[in-house]
């Protein structure tokens, strides 16, 4: 059996993840990387592809010059929340903001719903299941989140492979959450 290979890229830093707001399409922040130094990270035979957002386009183009945009991988569509602070939100819709992280369903925003990305990324998914190559997809971390519901199932425990030396940053602020690190590359991704 062939095997499709999806490595999940997000996008670098930009000013409004630091600022705790729902994305605009702005720009990474500037964080000097030298030419090359992630471009030597996957084989040559791998496909890039991209969210089309300036941020994941940016961050793609560090991986190499080929990348093509893919519309699946857009960002969640935050409706009238784009540019807000959680802060903000947290002052002037309390409950909007609680109904939204309570309820997948909910969208209080006018935007897209976390239940209606997830079925976007999950049709995505199934479309990359019939070519055996290696994908490497430059999107956002709601996107990716999506994708990891989706592969999980619910009912992951033999689904989850642990590579030796491999780690797993869990944090509990009220609720557990599961922290991807990045690449290595300091504030980059």
């Amino acid at each position: 059996m062939q095997t499709t290979r999806l490595t999940l890229i997000c996008h670098a830093r930009t000013v409004a993840q630091k600022l705790a707001c729902f994305p605009t399409n702005e720009p990474v922040e500037n964080i000097g990387l030298a030419s090359g130094e992630l471009s030597e990270r996957f084989d040559a035979a791998r496909r890039l592809i991209c969210a089309p957002e300036l941020r994941t386009r940016q961050t793609a183009a560090w991986f190499g010059a080929d990348a093509q945009v893919d519309e699946a991988l857009r960002d969640c569509d935050w409706g009238r929340w784009h540019g807000v602070s959680i802060k903000s939100l947290q002052n002037a819709e309390g409950a909007a903001l609680h109904a939204w992280l309570e309820d997948p369903h909910a969208t209080p925003h006018g935007g897209e719903s976390v239940t209606q990305l997830c079925e976007r990324v999950a049709v995505w998914l199934s479309s990359l299941q019939t070519t055996p190559e290696h994908v490497v997809a430059v999107t956002h971390p709601f996107v990716i989140r999506a994708a990891l519901i989706h592969v999980m199932r619910g009912s992951a425990f033999h689904d989850i492979d642990v590579e030796p030396l491999s780690a797993v940053e869990l944090r509990f602020t009220g609720r557990w959450r599961l922290r991807l690190p990045g690449l290595g590359v300091q504030g980059a991704l």
